[in-house]
């Protein structure tokens, strides 16, 4: 009974993590477009990426990738994370988790 249990923990453990890594991805995504919106038009992409990856723990930061797009008078930013494999900071998952943000241009007065 008692491997039951703990591959029972196991499975729920890395459930958390995805879960997780998901709530990291849609929260970093919204940083990044609301940086993205606030800075100069040369200056998106490098305030976007730098806020994308600014509130992710040590263990996610390293396998995120930050895009950020502008077009339509809309700003978007897309954000990959891998998944990692029960311990954060040793090995992903072949898995990669998607946060998607957007936001409507602000205009200069």
């Amino acid at each position: 009974m008692l491997p039951t249990i703990i591959v029972t923990l196991v499975v729920l453990w890395q459930l958390v993590l995805v879960g997780y890594t998901y709530t990291l991805a849609g929260n970093a995504a919204d940083e990044a477009v609301r940086a993205a919106t606030a800075a100069d038009r040369g200056a998106r992409q490098g305030a976007c990426q730098e806020a994308g990856r600014d509130k992710l723990p040590g263990a996610w930061e390293g396998g995120a990738g930050v895009d950020c797009g502008t077009g339509g008078g809309y700003v978007t930013a897309d954000v990959r994370i891998e998944v990692p494999i029960l311990f954060p900071g040793t090995v992903s998952f072949p898995y990669t988790v998607h946060g998607h943000a957007g936001a409507v241009e602000e205009e200069d007065d």
